[in-house]
């Protein structure tokens, strides 16, 4: 039943399957409109290559005209998340690069952040053992984070001679823990623990092992079945209100759920409200 006279239109590059959608250097599961993408090279704890960042940075570019997929999973193999950018891959060639090629690198690592926080889709992060460098970059970009006792997350860019500025991570972290602690951590490089993570608001949540990458699934299936339209509406102003002050916060807010109000979720929950039964969204 339509609420509202609008119907829903494919516009030019929306892809309404998921064919698009393709992972050489990672695996990747599509069901129920969650797409879970693991890290995939648990021998060496799912290191980062050139490759894979390009690859991960173009499918989340990719997931922005996705009408198939309404939540994302990002987890690892094996037992660990993200050992960060591989030694032998990545870091021994970075000493041989001219300035032009390291900053050529530096912004194709920035531009997986950025494609992470653009896209419209939640990204959860069930994660496991080993989370540092790079990949504790991906968690924290993360909008929601899953973890286990036995994980360990380091921002480990100054035990390698490098700032902790990398990334994202001067900015991002201590808007999620606190400068303090954040400032802490990249000085040092030192491992955070899981029960800092959680206690600190790095980690939403700890679970067993076993159970980590379920839960992640779970709670992506909630937001999949809900309104995707306005999850992903939270989203961004999630994200770009942390460049606004309170008064152009709130107007544009008002801004944001005026849309909202226009689309036939709000309808449909109106009305199954009304009806005392549960509304059955479809991101419109």
């Amino acid at each position: 039943m339509n609420y509202l006279p609008g119907t829903s239109a494919n516009l030019p590059g929306q892809q309404t399957g998921t064919a698009h959608l393709r992972l050489q250097h990672s695996a990747l599961q599509i069901s129920d409109g969650v797409a879970t993408v693991t890290l995939n090279r648990p021998d060496r704890k799912n290191p980062l290559s050139f490759d894979s960042y390009t690859e991960l940075r173009d499918f989340f570019r990719a997931l922005s005209d996705s009408k198939a997929v309404h939540a994302v999973v990002l987890t690892g193999a094996g037992g660990n998340f993200c050992s960060g950018g591989d030694v032998h891959e990545i870091i021994g060639p970075l000493t041989t690069m001219d300035m032009p090629s390291l900053l050529a690198f530096t912004r194709l690592t920035g531009d997986l952040v950025k494609a992470i926080r653009h896209c419209p889709q939640p990204v959860i992060a069930a994660i496991d053992g080993v989370c540092v460098g790079a990949g504790a970059i991906l968690a924290m970009a993360s909008d929601i984070r899953f973890a286990t006792p036995q994980t360990k997350t380091a921002f480990l860019f100054n035990k390698v001679g490098l700032a902790g500025c990398d990334m994202g991570a001067c900015a991002m972290l201590p808007r999620l823990i606190g400068q303090g602690r954040a400032s802490e951590l990249l000085f040092s490089g030192r491992v955070m623990t899981a029960d800092e993570g959680e206690r600190w608001g790095f980690y939403n949540r700890l679970t067993e092992s076993d159970q980590v990458l379920a839960t992640a699934q779970q709670f992506a299936a909630q937001l999949a079945s809900g309104p995707t339209f306005a999850n992903s509406m939270t989203k961004k102003m999630l994200h770009q209100e942390w460049n606004m002050g309170i008064d152009e916060a709130i107007e544009a807010e008002a801004q944001a759920q005026a849309i909202c109000m226009m689309t036939n979720d709000f309808h449909r929950a109106y009305h199954a409200f009304v009806a005392r039964s549960k509304p059955e969204f479809e991101g419109n």
